[in-house]
C-alpha cells in the first residue's frame, strides 16, 4: 500500500516538473534571449521633408475650416511645390514596388491639387481636398510612415445627407474643414462632428 502511495507520488512530481519545463518554453522562457522585431525607420530628411509638406496641407485644411478660399489656395500651392521636394529615394528600406507606389500616390494628391487651384466654388474645392487626402492615406500606409502621428478622420455628412469626406489631421481632435466655422446652413454648430478613422 504504502508502495503505490510512493509511486503515485512520485508520478505527480514528474508531471508537475515537466509541466512547468514544458510551459516555460512554450512561452518564450526556455533560456535564449528574445530579439526584438526590428522597425522600419526612414531617414530623418525624407520624414522631415514630408512633414513640411503635411504643414502646408493642414494651414489648407485651416483655411477651409474657415472659408477662406483665398488662404487655402495658397497653402494649396505650397502643398504642391512641396511635393515634389519629397525625396522618394530616401526609402532605402522600401521595395522598389513600394517606392513606385509611393510616386503614384503623391503624383495623383499633386494633379487633385492642382484641380482645385481652378476652382472658384468652395464645395468644389472642397471635394478637391477631399481626394487628395484620400490619396493620401493610402500612401502613408504603403510606406509605413514613422513621422509625427497624424489622424485620418471622416465627416458623414460634408456634402449632405450620406455623402461623407475624409481629411488627415495632426490632432485627434475634430475640427471639420468641410463644416468649418462659417458653414452657410449650420454655422458653426457642425466644426466638431467628425470621428477620427485611424491614426497614421
Amino acid at each position: 500500500m504504502k508502495k503505490g502511495i510512493l509511486v503515485v507520488l512520485l508520478a505527480a512530481i514528474a508531471f508537475a516538473a515537466y509541466w512547468f519545463l514544458m510551459r516555460k518554453t512554450q512561452n518564450g522562457f526556455s533560456g535564449e534571449k528574445q530579439v526584438a522585431i526590428a522597425i522600419k525607420k526612414h531617414s530623418d530628411k525624407f520624414n522631415t521633408s514630408v512633414s513640411t509638406m503635411m504643414s502646408a496641407y493642414f494651414d489648407m485644411q485651416n483655411a477651409f475650416v474657415l472659408a477662406d478660399t483665398s488662404n487655402a489656395k495658397e497653402s494649396c500651392k505650397k502643398f504642391i511645390a512641396l511635393i515634389d521636394s519629397v525625396d522618394f529615394n530616401e526609402l532605402k528600406d522600401d521595395s522598389a514596388a513600394v517606392i513606385q507606389n509611393a510616386k503614384l500616390f503623391f503624383t495623383d494628391a499633386k494633379a487633385n491639387a492642382v484641380s482645385l487651384l481652378t476652382q472658384t466654388d468652395i464645395t468644389e474645392m472642397r471635394k478637391d481636398f477631399n481626394m487628395v487626402s484620400d490619396i493620401l492615406y493610402p500612401a502613408f500606409k504603403s510606406i509605413n510612415y514613422n513621422g509625427p502621428t497624424m489622424y485620418y478622420q471622416n465627416c458623414p455628412m460634408a456634402f449632405g445627407e450620406d455623402k461623407g469626406a475624409n481629411w488627415i489631421s495632426s490632432t485627434k481632435e475634430i475640427i471639420n474643414p468641410y463644416m468649418g466655422k462659417n458653414h452657410p446652413e449650420y454655422k458653426g454648430s457642425m466644426l466638431h462632428c467628425g470621428e477620427v478613422k485611424d491614426s497614421l
